[in-house]
């Protein structure tokens, strides 16, 4: 199953080198991790992963590759390394120092700056130059090349995951808001969020109020009055694709019980940041989006605001104008995310990401400095606790 893995994420044009993988089943060996599958997740990705932009595409992987394994254990297989691997270590591939020589452009200005200028200069196609978009050459711009910081254009899938920008399509599926939970465990954690009123229709039994009459008048007197109901007002976004698939059941759990315990619940999805729109249906994403000025103006500045993400991403998609790597963003998601806490004095984060390993990825850290660290909780039972307290006081 480990080769199995090795050859997936090879496919995937993940850069995995045999060094690496080597690596991991040295780990496995020392038992660096207990065989948990979760431990295991994290100590393939830090040593197979080399770079955050190929998160995604690891997940996706690591998902397909190890559906159903219950244990860790199950993972090690006797085997031996296949003699045309090692022979592919022999073969000509840039060195080290070659990369080197190939510079970055000089930060995420400079790229987009240069990126405009080869569109209205290229005239052909090119193909292993260093310098305009093509392929298979050095050029920041292109596909099937390599550069330490480029734009990739034309290609399916990275290869060497230096891509600063990526035009990728790619499709993702709204959650299920109706799925049936194992446990009520998530419905009683988000309950303690509650403002409770009497609004609405009179077609509940006062029956306290009933006795009381009827004592009273003499006769039967039946009383009727509205339903309590939590009254909290409550904005849901929900970060869906890439390094979220993993995540889905989780998410639709805590989806589904949000919508049962609060009746005044408006949901959002995204993709990875806030930026200048959201959507409510993942097939319309691109033709039927809701600008996210319009939610800041339409709820009122006690709604509770949650978002729901992994937090993982590139740093540019946080901190730079046309950082995300689906679309061009005038403004960076930073600004996005300051305008909703300034807005809204609550605000929280739910992160799938077991919390232990926060530290290890920027862009995290990048998110709870906008929030605020005590506002970012991981996505358990206990974390959800902490979450609503921190909503409720």
């Amino acid at each position: 199953m480990l080769l199995n893995f090795f050859t997936e994420l090879r496919a995937a044009k993940i850069p995995v080198s045999l060094r690496e993988y080597l690596t991991l089943i040295e780990a496995l060996d020392r038992e660096v991790i207990g065989r948990s599958v979760d431990e295991f997740y994290y100590l393939s990705r830090s040593t197979l992963v080399k770079d955050e932009r190929n998160l995604d595409k690891f997940d996706q992987v690591f998902g397909s590759t190890f559906k159903g394994v219950q244990s860790a254990g199950d993972l090690i297989e006797e085997t031996e390394i296949p003699e045309d691997w090692l022979r592919k270590l022999t073969e000509k591939y840039l060195s080290e120092e070659e990369k080197r020589e190939i510079e970055a452009l000089g930060g995420w200005d400079k790229l987009m700056e240069t990126l405009a200028k080869r569109l209205k200069e290229q005239e052909k196609r090119h193909q292993g130059g260093n310098k305009m978009i093509g392929t298979a050459g050095t050029s920041p711009f292109g596909a099937y090349g390599y550069n330490p910081e480029g734009v990739r254009i034309g290609q399916k899938e990275g290869r060497h995951g230096r891509a600063v920008k990526v035009w990728d399509k790619r499709e993702f599926r709204n959650l299920d808001g109706d799925k049936e939970l194992g446990t009520r465990n998530i419905k009683l954690a988000l309950r303690k969020l509650r403002k409770l009123a009497r609004d609405g229709h009179a077609d509940e039994l006062d029956l306290t109020g009933t006795i009381n009459a009827t004592a009273k008048q003499g006769w039967l007197d039946i009383l009727m009055r509205p339903e309590r109901k939590n009254t909290i007002k409550v904005a849901l976004f929900l970060d869906v694709g890439g390094s979220m698939d993993p995540f889905i059941s989780t998410c639709e759990e805590l989806f589904s019980a949000a919508r049962t315990e609060f009746k005044r619940l408006d949901n959002f999805y995204f993709h990875n940041c806030l930026y200048e729109a959201v959507w409510k249906d993942n097939v319309r994403r691109r033709t039927e989006v809701i600008p996210t000025w319009d939610i800041l103006h339409k709820h009122p500045a006690d709604t509770k605001i949650i978002f729901v993400g992994d937090a993982s991403m590139s740093p540019y998609e946080i901190s730079m104008s046309g950082g995300s790597v689906e679309h061009w963003n005038e403004e960076a998601g930073a600004v996005w995310l300051r305008r909703v806490v300034d807005i809204y004095g609550d605000v929280i984060w739910l992160n799938p990401t077991p919390q232990k390993y926060w530290g290890h990825t920027a862009s995290i850290s990048m998110i709870q400095d906008i929030i605020g660290r005590h506002r970012m909780f991981p996505l358990t039972l206990e974390g959800i606790d902490g979450a609503m307290k921190e909503l409720g006081r």
